[in-house]
């Protein structure tokens, strides 16, 4: 899911005791543009801010994302942690991941996400609704890791601030980190986070900025 710049999306991100009014307005559609799913479209609850990656950036990410695995997705653990349309958690699932947990906290947007995973008899699916960094927290505990973990949360709210020092152990090795913000992490003002990860590829659209990356590796020690 993408965010203009100054906007609130994927309202599973929205702070738990804050309620936020949404619009009653028609739902749409996006759609699945790679694998078994190809095509198929996603109907997307309305909200502020609400709306799905668009498809150049999913393809471009994608793109990335299968020179680095080889196209190999057969073992891939995918997390989704601010699902919002579902829209990159469905495009890796269609890929043939094995597993994809998507987390939102937007009971809406939950709803339409159930409802095409039981369309598509998606059963590598898991959804969980709750906030991030709480639900993230529990999958700490149980010592839970993933092979690729999508972050796109809501803008101007310090979400990576806070999920991005998590997925460090929620990656495997070799995990890879999906990260949409509304600044280039680029940047001469690239946040203290940014220090403990690699930047694979950086790309924008507009005002979608987005980046692939992976942990820096720990030096080996001399025997």
């Amino acid at each position: 899911m993408s965010k203009p710049a100054g906007k609130q999306s994927r309202q599973q991100g929205k702070p738990q005791g804050h309620p936020q009014s949404r619009p009653r307005s028609a739902s749409h559609q996006v759609r699945i543009i790679g694998g078994q799913w190809k095509r198929t479209p996603l109907t997307v609850a309305d909200g502020e801010g609400l709306r799905p990656t668009p498809d150049r950036v999913r393809e471009t990410v994608f793109n990335w994302i299968n020179h680095v695995i080889d196209n190999d997705w057969d073992r891939m653990v995918c997390l989704d942690a601010f699902a919002g349309t579902g829209v990159l958690g469905f495009e890796a699932a269609s890929r043939g991941a094995e597993q994809v947990v998507m987390i939102e906290n937007f009971g809406p947007a939950l709803k339409h996400i159930a409802a095409t995973k039981d369309k598509l008899n998606a059963e590598q699916i898991e959804l969980v609704r709750g906030d991030a960094v709480a639900t993230m927290q529990s999958l700490q505990r149980k010592q839970q890791q993933f092979d690729l973990i999508f972050l796109d949360p809501p803008y101007h709210q310090n979400w990576l601030d806070r999920v991005v020092p998590m997925c460090e152990s929620l990656l495997r090795r070799d995990g890879l980190l999906y990260v949409e913000s509304e600044v280039a992490l680029t940047a001469d003002n690239a946040p203290e986070w940014l220090k403990n990860w690699d930047i694979l590829r950086a790309d924008h659209a507009g005002m979608v900025f987005y980046h692939l990356l992976q942990a820096k590796k720990l030096p080996q020690l001399q025997a």
